[in-house]
């Protein structure tokens, strides 16, 4: 049992409980080319919010992970067979009631430990931040944290060498063997602006790749993943024990 996971933690171990930080880890349940499992992007949600919340926690940090959110925005991949899709407006209303709930018991800072890339809670930090000013939201994407040109060979975007990597470290027992993988070969929209990076548009999932992938996984392996893993985690650490240990008055610099 590890006492800050509240899924595995008790009622007498919680009761008289003091927090300063609660880690809401959120994934999505959507295909990761042919060789991931739906669930990637929660199994990696889970494992580096438990693992960044141990080392948080044996430094000092009061700090709780909350359970995973299976379900993420997955709306321009309706075409793909059991993506499941969470609307950000559905997303909204259930970050809602967990703060509601987190601000009436006193635990007035939440880290969302994104996985998806297609979640996106700025709008609704904003709102939030808004309606419960006492509360400190912040998202932090953990696949952006490091540099993948210090691990990979291939940048990855979705089940490439970065994602197949960490699964065949975390759980090899869920990854095909990669001559089963496609190549992720993808698409990009041809237009200037979103390839400057300064307009933006959804990509339609199955206009873009064949094989759901968009990343190359065929360079991946157990080890790069472990690396991978033990640092991102660190790095995410450092994070919440920052959160943890600041007070309200304390958040910006001189």
């Amino acid at each position: 049992m590890r006492p800050y996971i509240l899924a595995e933690s008790n009622w007498k171990g919680i009761k008289d409980g003091v927090y300063d930080v609660a880690i809401l880890p959120w994934g999505a349940t959507e295909a990761h080319n042919y060789h991931l499992p739906y669930g990637t992007d929660i199994i990696e949600a889970e494992a580096i919010a438990a693992e960044a919340a141990r080392i948080a926690f044996e430094k000092g940090a009061k700090i709780i992970v909350l359970p995973a959110i299976p379900f993420g925005v997955n709306t321009g991949q309706r075409e793909v067979m059991l993506d499941l899709n969470m609307n950000p407006s559905t997303q909204l209303v259930v970050l809602r009631d967990l703060v509601e709930v987190l601000n009436r018991q006193g635990i007035h800072k939440l880290i969302l430990l994104n996985s998806h890339g297609g979640n996106d809670f700025k709008p609704m930090i904003r709102e939030l931040g808004f309606q419960f000013p006492k509360m400190f939201i912040s998202s932090c994407d953990w696949f952006k944290s490091l540099d993948q040109k210090l691990f990979f060979e291939n940048k990855d975007d979705h089940a490439g060498e970065m994602e197949t990597s960490l699964m065949l470290y975390l759980r090899p027992d869920l990854v095909l063997p990669l001559s089963e993988a496609g190549d992720g070969k993808s698409k990009k929209f041809r237009f200037e602006a979103i390839k400057e990076g300064w307009a933006w548009a959804e990509r339609q999932w199955t206009k873009v790749t064949k094989d759901t992938g968009v990343g190359d996984p065929r360079k991946a392996t157990a080890e790069k993943g472990e690396k991978y893993f033990k640092a991102v985690t660190v790095k995410v650490a450092s994070f919440f024990i920052e959160v943890a240990s600041s007070r309200p008055n304390d958040f910006y610099e001189d």
